[in-house]
């Protein structure tokens, strides 16, 4: 029996160490680590509660915009305005929000995951006059491969021709999520961390210009995603079939719905939106979606036990380092009492569950493809081919969006912050369901909660010692090179795990490093 320890997993955002225990070549037990403490929850207490939409956006830079819209639905809620949005409000912030995520998921696949299954550094081989390519080996010629090593060798398949075209694809992507940004910057006013989602609505105000500028830019988006990165996640499943039986995991699926489609209904999980809310499992047959259902476990995390089993609406954050037993900064949130899944595949499976036409006829295009049956989605290259079709779902539906604007009409509710009330914000961010719980009193926030996506995903074992998602997914997995695990990666990484958003940093003895004034 041997250990394999990776600490931390590269390609990912943020600190995650997972350790697996293997035997006879098989995982037999592992340990999923966040080990950097979240402290946004102290941060917000005693603040202004419109403070939330920025502040909780400094949880990450990479999904910025995805707290954003959790934080302002989350106000909608206690301000009691979430069925006052007007149209254009609604619109714009479908807008802000999905060119995010969609550029977002060409990120992970070329940048982060990718090259577990491309050999960048064949294009050192390459004789020709592709500009991307000759760049890349540029990089290589000088020894320069910080961005592609180090990691793990031995099982490099794709033929030599597709091997060079994806490398070549690697920075085209750098330029696509460049446009991506800009995309959002046009409604929003920057990226990351903008300022033009709020309460009530949005800050911009739609014109011809603005709309004729952003549907450039989709118009690029969407030829990437159709002609380059579907193919590719394609052509690296013909060369991967064995990683659609690995990773499978719990296989029980949970997702918040996103994109709001109407803004009357001020019950977030029964409102009319793009991916729908719900869970489903491997029969794919949809159940609705009942908040009073999760629940965040503790004995695994760094978090006094106090904290263990309840409902995040009334979550605590009472760091416990050292604590006996225990291995993670990440809580471990469970529906039902069980281990959900979270991410893209979640969100296609349950929208293809509840039969969405448009969903369930891009599915079944692309397990024809395969020839494959709906069981392959859950599987490491599941989750990436859900990722690339929830990223062309998205950018199509955007140009629908986008013709729906009316000029001249308003984009913000008024509102009054009431003494006392409490609230809820629930959407999807790129790695899967995420809630922000808000509690407020003398116009103060009282407590605020984020039960985030891989808080869910990278979580520990729970009080029944039921392991996460991730930890599930990897057990089982046959390891054919302990000193080369690149197994283990492909199954973390096909997650995309965002541990910036699950754990941030605190000194060891949660010494105040120190205190500021903003006047």
């Amino acid at each position: 029996m041997g250990q394999i320890v990776i600490d931390p997993v590269t390609r990912i955002e943020g600190h995650l160490k997972i350790e697996a225990i293997v035997e006879d070549g098989v995982v037999k037990d592992v340990q999923s680590s966040g080990v950097l403490f979240r402290g946004l929850e102290l941060i917000l207490r005693g603040r202004d509660p419109r403070d939330a939409q920025v502040i909780t956006q400094r949880i990450c830079g990479v999904c910025p915009q995805s707290h954003g819209i959790a934080a302002t639905l989350n106000l909608d809620s206690a301000f009691g305005i979430a069925d006052k949005i007007p149209d254009n409000g609604r619109i714009i912030r479908n807008l802000i929000h999905g060119a995010h995520v969609v550029q977002d998921h060409i990120l992970h696949f070329y940048h982060l995951a990718a090259l577990d299954y491309v050999d960048i550094t064949d294009v050192a081989k390459y004789e020709g006059k592709d500009s991307d390519l000759n760049s890349i080996k540029v990089f290589i010629s000088r020894g320069a491969l910080g961005p592609f090593v180090p990691r793990y060798e031995g099982d490099y398949r794709l033929p030599a021709e597709i091997n060079q075209q994806a490398a070549a694809h690697y920075v085209k992507a750098l330029e696509v999520r460049r446009i991506g940004h800009e995309m959002v910057s046009i409604f929003s006013g920057k990226i990351p961390h903008s300022v033009g989602v709020v309460p009530g609505g949005v800050t911009a105000t739609p014109t011809v210009d603005m709309i004729t500028s952003f549907l450039w830019k989709l118009r690029i988006l969407q030829d990437f995603i159709d002609n380059v990165y579907i193919p590719d996640v394609l052509a690296v499943a013909g060369a991967y079939p064995d990683y659609f039986e690995i990773g499978a995991g719990c296989k029980n699926l949970l997702s918040y719905g996103a994109y709001d489609l109407e803004g009357k209904d001020p019950d977030l999980t029964r409102r009319k939106r793009l991916f729908k809310q719900g869970t489903t499992s491997a029969d794919l047959k949809s159940s609705g979606l009942d908040m009073a259902r999760i629940t965040e476990d503790v004995k695994h995390s760094w978090y006094q036990d106090s904290s263990s089993g309840r409902h995040p609406s009334d979550g605590e954050t009472k760091p416990e380092y050292s604590k006996q037993g225990a291995y993670s900064w990440i809580k471990s949130p469970r529906y039902d009492g069980k281990v959900h899944e979270v991410g893209p595949l979640a969100r296609v499976a349950v929208t293809y569950a509840h039969g969405d036409a448009e969903m369930k006829k891009l599915v079944d295009w692309a397990l024809a493809e395969l020839k494959a049956s709906p069981s392959v989605l859950f599987s490491v290259l599941g989750r990436h081919l859900a990722r690339a079709l929830s990223a062309k779902y998205i950018a199509d539906s955007i140009e629908k969006w986008l013709l729906e604007l009316k000029i001249g009409e308003p984009t913000f509710a008024e509102y009054t912050i009431p003494e006392e009330s409490t609230g809820m914000g629930l959407t999807e961010g790129a790695r899967g369901a995420l809630g922000h719980w808000i509690e407020i009193k003398e116009k103060k926030i009282a407590n605020y909660q984020c039960v985030v996506p891989t808080t869910w995903n990278a979580s520990p074992k729970d009080d029944n010692g039921n392991p996460g998602p991730i930890e599930q997914a990897i057990v089982g997995t046959r390891i054919r090179d302990e000193d080369n695990p690149f197994e283990i990666v492909r199954i973390v990484r096909s997650f995309d795990p965002c541990l910036a958003c699950a754990v941030h940093l605190i000194t060891p003895k949660s010494r105040e490093l120190g205190r500021f004034r903003v006047v």
